[in-house]
């Protein structure tokens, strides 16, 4: 029998005063099995980041061909993907090559191990952005994870602090590649 995701629900308050974006979302985020709350953390942390009325979370480790989240414009093409984690560049370059903007936020400690290593192989990706998650923020993250979460997310200049009311986490962000 197989293993069925693990739903969790999210109130995200979003105060965004780089973007000046300040929206309240009720998502719904179903965790695949072989999921850790780490990375269903960093799946919502990127979510509250791009925050917009068409991004959403898609099928993700369910399907190979969609990534954790997307935004399409209203004629079906894709604007923004977000990978999260360590994918392949051969996933990395056919992404590139189906949306405006790729977006991936790694988070593990041998992130800068996996970016060396295919660094060079996504030099001609000018539509790619690798971000990564340092360790210590993603384990703060994902002690906020809980079935249903209260979360309060600020961004200003740069930094992103994530809130529970209770615990609170800064989110550092190191740039591994920048789009061109």
């Amino acid at each position: 029998m197989a293993l069925k995701a693990t739903i969790y629900k999210a109130d995200l308050q979003i105060a965004d005063m780089d973007r000046n974006y300040y929206q309240d979302h009720v998502l719904t985020l179903a965790r695949h099995p072989s999921e850790t709350d780490e990375r269903m953390m960093i799946r919502l942390l990127a979510f509250a980041i791009h925050a917009n009325e068409a991004l959403t979370f898609t099928k993700g480790l369910f399907d190979t061909d969609e990534p954790d989240l997307w935004q399409k414009d209203l004629t079906g093409a894709i604007e923004l993907w977000i990978e999260v984690g360590q994918p392949d560049e051969k996933r990395l370059m056919k992404a590139c090559g189906r949306s405006a903007k790729v977006i991936v936020y790694s988070y593990a400690a041998t992130s800068h191990i996996w970016y060396k290593q295919i660094a060079n192989k996504l030099e001609r990706a000018k539509n790619l952005t690798v971000i990564n998650i340092p360790s210590e923020s993603a384990e703060g993250l994902q002690k906020l994870a809980n079935r249903n979460m209260q979360l309060q997310c600020t961004i200003q200049d740069g930094q992103i602090w994530l809130t529970d009311s209770v615990s609170t986490v800064l989110i550092e962000r190191d740039a591994f590649k920048s789009e061109r």
